[in-house]
């Protein structure tokens, strides 16, 4: 063969080799399946940092489900990687396993700003599987990483848990006590092995707030959306506008029906004043708080029969017109034989105060009569007179006048 014949075969023999390198550097890590899309307005991130901690041991190259343990791990991550809203977190990624120093873990990648393709392009980078499984020195050393972060932080730990004793749970242990409440452990168990199962709840378990899950539970898009969103984010809260209390009285304006009460004053479910005794009259407002129900009251609350002229000027007798309404009084009285009243008589102002004086007991005492004619009990009765002491309009006005002369009837017990 010639030089020139020896020469080209060289040359392609060389082609060859750099376009199989070329062909494994385009390799990539798949998705398990096609992503979940969150609805990114509707979330935010509840932590600041996440550290993922990936098994390179030589255990991680047996097969589970007819798959390299590593292939797993890198699939599952991937999926994540690609759910994970590009959201501002810092991330890293750890291995454990001999690196190619020879040191049994090393920090592959970040800590950094997260970006998805960042951290998609170290996945695709990681091939190898070799070295024992020192899962304890990872943590160790991921809690150096993250010495001088700031905020939450998530730590995954994705692993088949093989090979192992238990340093990985105090080292654990050891990274709650260091970072607190601001940390959380979560662990992903890559196969099946009962004890590494049994490790890694106990890693999870250490940080207090994280949880244990296996990679093979993953079976739809979903899955790792809820593991997402369980890990990384938060929901945000949309704050919800106060119904507006424009009285202040405790009821919103769109229930309240008596919109306009005073403040500090005590209402019911619809916003309207108490009115206890039920006479139309709230409870601040009535002077005569006890009047039984059906009774007249006037503008005060108070059982009176003020619509009416009940005594021409300068005189006891009851007017016919009063008789109705006095009825009515004898009706209630009846109805309600516990009630005791006091029957205050009233004047105008016209006279001397001990004429008027004398004017209002007598007609006090000509309702007690009315009563009493009427089937009511006298020892139920009493009578007072008050002259023109307790005015309830002008007495410079002759209609004033007019509504002066009266009487009340007071519940006493």
């Amino acid at each position: 063969m010639t030089k020139y014949s020896l020469r080209a075969v060289f040359l392609l023999m060389i082609g060859a080799l750099l376009f199989s390198c070329a062909a494994g550097q385009v390799q990539t890590t798949q998705p398990l399946f096609s992503p979940y899309v969150l609805e990114v307005d509707q979330y935010e991130p509840k932590v600041d940092n996440f550290m993922v901690i990936l098994d390179k041991s030589s255990s991680m190259s047996w097969k589970y489900n007819e798959q390299k343990g590593l292939t797993i791990a890198k699939d599952f991550l991937s999926a994540m990687n690609q759910t994970l809203p590009e959201m501002k977190f810092n991330c890293a990624l750890r291995t454990f396993g001999t690196s190619g120093f020879g040191e049994p873990t090393a920090l592959f990648y970040g800590p950094t700003e997260y970006l998805r393709k960042g951290f998609q392009g170290a996945l695709n980078a990681m091939e190898r599987t070799i070295g024992r499984s020192p899962l304890g020195a990872a943590i160790t050393a991921a809690a150096g990483d993250l010495k001088k972060s700031e905020g939450q932080i998530a730590v995954i730990i994705v692993s088949d848990g093989a090979d192992m004793d238990t340093t990985p749970i105090t080292a654990a242990k050891n990274m709650k006590a260091q970072f607190g409440d601001r940390v959380c452990i979560y662990t992903v168990l890559v196969g099946d092995d009962p004890a590494g199962e049994m490790l890694m709840k106990q890693v999870a378990a250490a940080g207090g707030c994280g949880f244990s899950v296996r990679a093979d539970e993953f079976k739809t898009s979903g899955d790792m959306g809820d593991f997402v969103k369980n890990v990384f984010l938060a929901k945000i809260v949309t704050p919800v506008a106060k119904p507006l209390d424009s009285d202040g009285d405790g009821v919103t304006d769109d229930l309240d029906q008596c919109p306009d009460t005073p403040k500090g004053v005590t209402v019911d479910a619809k916003g309207c004043p108490l009115d206890t005794d039920g006479d139309g009259v709230a409870d601040y407002l009535d002077k005569c708080p006890n009047t039984p129900k059906g009774a007249t009251v006037d503008a005060r609350g108070c059982w009176t029969y003020a619509a009416v002229v009940m005594y021409d000027f300068d005189s006891a007798e009851i007017k016919s017109e009063a008789f109705p309404m006095l009825d009515e009084a004898v009706l209630i009285l009846k109805k309600n034989p516990e009630i005791k009243v006091e029957i205050d008589g009233h004047t105008d102002n016209m006279g001397s105060a001990a004429y008027n004086l004398s004017l209002s007991e007598r007609r006090a005492k000509a309702v007690m009569k009315y009563f009493v004619d009427n089937g009511v009990e006298a020892e139920r009765l009493t009578t007072k007179g008050f002259g023109f002491t307790q005015p309830t309009a002008s007495n410079d006005t002759e209609q004033g006048r007019a509504k002066n002369r009266r009487v009340e009837l007071t519940p006493v017990k």
